[in-house]
C-alpha cells in the first residue's frame, strides 16, 4: 500500500495473477509471480513479484528474502536463456510504487552502440512496444517452462 494506504499498482498486478486475469503471468514462483513488463523495452523484460506483496526487500526474513533474491536470479536465468541476451541488469526501486517488486531486464549484443552501456530507465519506455500475447506469447510460454523444468531440456531462443 501506498503511505496513505491505496493500493499500488504492484498489488492490482498480484490481484490479477491471482485471480488468473493477467495476460503477461508467466509463472507462480515460491516467493511470487513472474509477469512480462507492460512495455517491453527489451523484449523478455520480466517483473517478480512477490505474494504477498511487501513495502520492500528488508521486511522479509533471512529465509523469505534468500527465497526471493534466488527466484530473481533464476527468472535471470530463463531470460538470459530464452532471448539469447548477453547478460541481465536486475533492479528493485520501489520508489514510484512503493511495494517489492524486481525488473529483469536483458541486454542484446545489438543493441545501437549509443545505448548498448545505458542503464533501461534512459530510454523512452513510452515508445517501447506494449506486452502482447500475439506477438510475445511463444517467449512468455519458453520462459515459463524454463522455469517450470529448471532449464533442463531448454534449447534457448
Amino acid at each position: 500500500m501506498t503511505p496513505t494506504g491505496a493500493p499500488t499498482a504492484i498489488h492490482r498486478w498480484v490481484e490479477r495473477c491471482r485471480a488468473g486475469d493477467c495476460a503477461p503471468a508467466v509463472a507462480r514462483l515460491p516467493s511470487g509471480w513472474v509477469i512480462m513488463g507492460e512495455r517491453q523495452v527489451f523484449t523478455g523484460y520480466c517483473l517478480l513479484l512477490p505474494d504477498p506483496v511487501v513495502s520492500d526487500l528488508n521486511v522479509l526474513s533471512v529465509g523469505e528474502r534468500t527465497q526471493y533474491l534466488t527466484d530473481m536470479s533464476r527468472v535471470g536465468d530463463a531470460v538470459l536463456t530464452c532471448t539469447g541476451a548477453v547478460r541481465i541488469n536486475y533492479a528493485i526501486f520501489g520508489n514510484v510504487d512503493p511495494a517489492l517488486h524486481a525488473h529483469v531486464i536483458p541486454r542484446f549484443a545489438d543493441e545501437p552502440a549509443a545505448t548498448r552501456t545505458q542503464q533501461p530507465w534512459a530510454f523512452d519506455w513510452t515508445e517501447a512496444p506494449e506486452f502482447s500475447p500475439a506477438v510475445h506469447g511463444d517467449l512468455k510460454r519458453r520462459i515459463a517452462e524454463w522455469l517450470q523444468d529448471g532449464g533442463r531440456g531448454h534449447r534457448g531462443p
